[in-house]
């Protein structure tokens, strides 16, 4: 899961430097998606059903939707705020969400560490929140509306991460579920852009081709990963876990030219220690 976390953090740097992040992000889950899809046909071929029940299929589409709002408020997240605080909020946001959540639905237990490292998690938010608003004054409140647009995407996040728990309980093979998604959120998205949206995609691939594979790659390699693990543990575990990333991005943040302010540094830190404490 620390891998994985590092992977996701990578390919949202990625996505940060990409000029045309709504297209890049489409391109790079496309290619996503299809990796995906090999690897399933590969298992299917080893004797791994992809769907053992219609309920899998169902939760699977579900898990499409999800994902097409994901990809849409997180590219705007991107295009007006700056890596370190989009990513924390988003992926801290869905902690908060998923394990009440995980708790009803899937019968997971409150623990005091559980219960310590949800505040300790929502605190790293209100700091990272903080900082990003102290850095978009004077910017026309680019990196505010950025936390918004975050926030929606952590809400999007929290319903992928339970329809994919749920699908998979009901029998769906890790790596049939998230390529079925993946597969389903980007047609939606292309749908969505229309004529001029689809020629900019074609136009944002031919430009960048091995920027969108490379993201792609990455972005389908830490997917998989996360499903493999979900399919082993409980959603709200394996999703704090994974939020490390929090660290590997603002460590990234730097390393493509932003500078977080001290608030911003600590909240990360606070979203990715308190992940650990709720995992205990």
């Amino acid at each position: 899961m620390l891998f994985s976390a590092f992977l996701h953090a990578g390919w949202n740097a990625l996505l940060r430097v990409e000029p045309d992040k709504d297209r890049g992000l489409v391109g790079a889950i496309c290619v996503a998606a299809l990796f995906a899809c090999v690897i399933a046909a590969i298992r299917w071929g080893l004797g791994d059903q992809p769907f053992a029940t219609t309920e899998s299929m169902i939760y699977t589409a579900v898990a499409g939707g999800f994902e097409a709002v994901y990809f849409a408020t997180l590219a705007l997240a991107m295009d007006r705020g700056r890596l370190g605080p989009v990513y924390t909020v988003s992926r801290g946001g869905a902690v908060l969400v998923v394990w009440p959540l995980s708790i009803i639905l899937f019968d997971e237990l409150v623990t005091v560490s559980s219960t310590t490292g949800s505040g300790m998690v929502l605190c790293g938010l209100i700091l990272a929140g903080l900082g990003a608003h102290h850095q978009s004054r004077g910017a026309a409140g680019k990196g505010a509306s950025g936390i918004g647009w975050a926030t929606l995407c952590a809400a999007s996040i929290a319903g992928y991460h339970l329809s994919y728990k749920a699908a998979l309980l009901d029998g769906g093979s890790a790596s049939a579920t998230f390529g079925v998604s993946l597969a389903l959120a980007a047609v939606i998205r292309i749908v969505w852009f229309g004529r001029s949206g689809r020629t900019a995609l074609i136009a944002a691939f031919r430009s960048r081709p091995w920027r969108i594979v490379l993201m792609g790659l990455v972005c389908g390699g830490s997917f998989l990963i996360l499903m493999e693990a979900l399919a082993l543990g409980g959603s709200g575990y394996v999703l704090t876990l994974r939020n490390t990333s929090v660290l590997f991005a603002a460590l990234l943040a730097w390393a493509i030219g932003e500078r977080p302010v001290r608030a911003e540094l600590i909240g990360a830190a606070l979203v990715a220690f308190g992940a650990v404490v709720m995992s205990l």
